[in-house]
């Protein structure tokens, strides 16, 4: 097979390589690592990303940009991580940069909320079990503060269910949902998806983006029943671990995704990362 690369310096050079290339690697979980050093470059507003001399491009082959020079500087990061092999399964925000630059569903706006506010009717928060009495107690516990705060922060109406029927969830709240999603950048809101696809409560990450809880605590509330099951019967420990640990990743990222996405593109001083 015969990839093309792009000359660093001028325009249209077209090389014949051997190795693969940067938007080929997309399609293997892992490549040799071919590059020394990922740098971000500033083009037109965007941001960039150079693996040596080569500009990195996306699954279709397109230049890959992002709005935000921190969320740049984190993704060269992803890429300077990777030490003999590159495994695109460990870079969250390289594949949530992709998936907004690329839009593989062609998602319109309104529908990319749309699909997020689908999750209220399955929210992980607003499912309850009658039995056993220590389930539904550590439930009440845990789940009702995130209930409580969303009714007075946003001013939801919501109502969990103890049956297989949906939770009650009001027409207004659902716009009221509505319009503050359609508050965050088009970027912002495939990473509020990919958040909330992640442990599929939407108001869990509605607190947590407002930073009243931090990303352990959301991954234990979304866990809560599985976690409570695990105590009670056991698990297999080394599944257990590796599984709670990617997700605290891929939630780490996506509410980085989400922070970055909304703030000013540009670092204006000595840049730190915020607290989830």
């Amino acid at each position: 097979m015969v990839f093309c690369s792009i000359g660093a310096h001028t325009n249209f050079n077209i090389k014949i390589v051997i190795l693969p290339t940067i938007w080929s690697l997309f399609f293997f979980s892992e490549l040799k690592k071919f590059y020394k050093n990922a740098t971000v470059v500033s083009a037109d507003g965007w941001f960039e990303i150079n693996l040596d001399r080569k500009k990195l491009r996306t699954p279709h082959g397109n230049i890959f940009k992002v709005p935000s020079e921190p969320l740049a500087l984190a993704i060269a990061t992803e890429w300077n991580s990777q030490e003999k092999l590159v495994n695109r399964h460990t870079m969250h925000l390289t594949v949530l940069s992709n998936t907004a630059l690329e839009n593989p569903t062609h998602k319109t706006r309104e529908q990319l909320t749309s699909n997020i506010i689908h999750f209220l009717e399955t929210d992980t928060v607003c499912y309850r079990l009658n039995e056993p009495p220590e389930l539904e107690k550590l439930q009440k516990t845990k789940w009702d503060p995130i209930i409580e705060w969303a009714v007075n922060r946003h001013g939801l109406e919501i109502t969990p269910t103890y049956s297989m029927a949906p939770p009650i969830v009001s027409p207004e709240s659902k716009e009221i949902v509505r319009r503050h999603l359609l508050s965050y950048s088009d970027w912002a809101l495939f990473g509020y998806h990919y958040a909330v696809d992640c442990i599929k409560s939407l108001l869990i990450i509605m607190a947590l983006v407002d930073k009243q809880i931090d990303v352990d605590t959301a991954v234990e509330l979304a866990r809560l029943e599985q976690e409570f099951q695990t105590k009670k019967w056991g698990s297999v420990e080394w599944y257990h671990d590796i599984e709670l640990y990617e997700l605290r990743c891929r939630l780490s990222a996506a509410m980085l995704f989400v922070h970055w996405c909304c703030e000013s593109t540009t670092i204006k001083q000595k840049a730190t990362l915020p607290s989830f």
